[in-house]
C-alpha cells in the first residue's frame, strides 16, 4: 500500500480510475437520521453516523442563550469542526497526491456569529465570516504547498457548500398525537 501523511494513494488512484469509467461512481448521498430528546437533562438532540466500518452516535445541547444547558457540543460546534476537519483533510490529500511530505498540519477555525435573525430581532447575516488558517510544516517548496492550499479550497466540499448557492428541499411529515397537546 503506498501511503503518504496517512493518506491511502492507492485507494485513491483505483477509486479515480473507476471514476473515469463509470463517473456514477463519484455520487454519493449521505444520510444522517436523528431526534430531539423532549426530556430534560439529556441532550437536546443526538443522531446516529453510520460510515463504511462503524457507527458513532453524536449528542448535541444548544448554548444556554438559545434554550439548551451547553452540557454538549452545539450544533454549530459540528458544523465548524465539520468545515475544519473536510478542509484539512482535503489539503493534506491533494498534498500526499502531488508528493508533498508533510512533518505536521494543525488547523484553526474561526466564525463571527450574530444570533440577531435567529430571535427575530434583524434580518442581518447569521454568519458574518468564517476563518479558516493551516500551520503546516514542510520541506516542500513553498509554491507546491500554497498550489495544494489554493486546490483544497477550490475542491473542499465544505467550503463548497459555504460559498454555493445549493437547493435546501425542507419536508414536513406530521404524525398524529395519541394524546391531546397541553400547551
Amino acid at each position: 500500500m503506498k501511503s503518504l501523511n496517512h493518506v491511502n494513494l492507492d485507494s485513491i488512484q483505483a477509486f479515480q480510475e473507476q471514476a473515469k469509467k463509470e463517473h456514477a461512481k463519484v455520487k454519493k448521498t449521505q444520510i444522517i437520521e436523528g431526534e430531539w430528546i423532549l426530556e430534560n437533562g439529556n441532550c437536546q438532540f443526538q443522531a446516529a453516523l453510520k460510515y463504511e466500518k462503524g457507527e458513532t452516535v453524536l449528542k448535541c445541547d444548544s448554548p444556554t442563550f438559545m434554550g439548551g444547558e451547553g452540557t454538549f457540543p452545539g450544533p454549530l460546534h459540528y458544523c465548524f469542526y465539520g468545515l475544519l476537519s473536510c478542509y484539512t483533510g482535503v489539503f493534506v490529500t491533494i498534498c500526499s497526491m502531488m508528493g508533498i511530505e508533510l512533518k505536521k498540519v494543525k488547523s484553526k477555525v474561526e466564525g463571527d456569529l450574530n444570533f440577531s435573525k435567529v430571535f427575530g430581532l434583524s434580518d442581518e447575516p447569521v454568519v458574518e465570516e468564517v476563518r479558516v488558517k493551516l500551520f503546516v510544516e514542510s520541506s516542500a517548496p513553498e509554491e507546491k504547498i500554497k498550489e495544494a492550499e489554493r486546490l483544497a479550497s477550490e475542491r473542499c466540499p465544505a467550503v463548497y457548500t459555504m460559498t454555493h448557492i445549493i437547493k435546501f428541499s425542507p419536508q414536513l411529515e406530521i404524525l398524529k398525537s395519541e394524546r391531546p397537546s397541553t400547551v
